[in-house]
């Protein structure tokens, strides 16, 4: 049996593309399902509207599915930032967690790649949904791999076809 391509995490993530908050005042049942299966141990808080932040709920489900502990209090984008081991910059690989500085808090999602000014991020509450967004370099703040998980892959090269996003919450 040969290498997967990417973790199988990242592989979760990528069926979750498309999952969108509901409108107004509404709940989406598939993020609060996510919330309700990781417990207020996982998040640190009662998690009951997805018009809370939820990036860090859609990464610690995905991690979670794949038998990795998420990180303490996983709701607060930021806590991401201690969480498994550290990776350099140039030692990224697809699944890898990025952690982003934004006024009011913090942006949590994986890597799939990047281009010379932004890395090109999966995850959640991005423009209210699950997306590929492209998110500034210079915002990162930690760079982050499962602790006790080979990293596989390497940094992927992507075309910078869409804006940078300023709309993860």
């Amino acid at each position: 049996m040969g290498v997967p391509k990417e973790p199988g995490w990242l592989v979760d993530a990528r069926r979750r593309l498309g999952t969108r908050e509901a409108a107004g005042s509404a709940n989406s049942p598939t993020i609060l399902g996510w919330a309700k299966r990781l417990g207020t141990r996982v998040l640190g808080m009662i998690y009951n509207a997805d018009s809370v932040p939820w990036c860090g709920v859609f990464v610690a489900d995905c991690l979670q599915q794949d038998g990795i502990v998420p990180a303490a209090i996983a709701v607060r984008a930021t806590s991401w930032s201690a969480w498994g081991q550290a990776l350099r910059p140039e030692r990224l690989a697809p699944g890898a967690v990025l952690v982003f500085a934004r006024p009011g808090g913090g942006h949590v999602g994986f890597y799939i790649g990047e281009d010379p000014t932004a890395y090109h991020v999966l995850g959640g509450n991005q423009g209210d949904a699950v997306t590929i967004a492209r998110v500034a370099k210079a915002r990162c703040i930690a760079r982050r791999w499962p602790a006790g998980r080979p990293v596989i892959g390497k940094p992927v090269q992507r075309a910078a076809r869409t804006p940078i996003s300023n709309d993860e919450a």
